[in-house]
């Protein structure tokens, strides 16, 4: 995984950590308001578990797609690779150059 993956996947663990501290902090605190938030906060925990759960899964079935294509079609690979470079070589250049003017 990459560095933003990774990061973005601590943070997720960090509020995740964040707020199962906040309902054990208000496990003691009697009201149906607080209750209700806290069912609010499990159900919501829940939900973003599986998310990132099918993102993940998503993004790994994608990483291996791409390399099986890689290595079935090595030639096409890079010559897709270099006319993207030279795209967005030519449109940096571009930019450049009006910015001079």
């Amino acid at each position: 995984m990459s560095k933003q993956t990774h990061a973005t996947s601590d943070e997720i663990s960090d509020l995740a950590d964040d707020a199962r501290a906040l309902m054990s902090a208000t496990a003691d605190v009697a009201g149906e308001k607080v209750g209700d938030a806290r069912k609010r906060l499990a159900a919501a925990l829940e939900r973003a578990k599986e998310v990132a759960s099918r993102i993940r899964d998503k993004a790994v079935a994608g990483a291996k797609a791409t390399d099986e294509a890689v290595h079935e079609h090595p030639y096409q690979a890079m010559a897709v690779a270099l006319a993207v470079g030279a795209v967005i070589g030519y449109l940096v250049a571009r930019r450049g150059s009006r910015n001079r003017d």
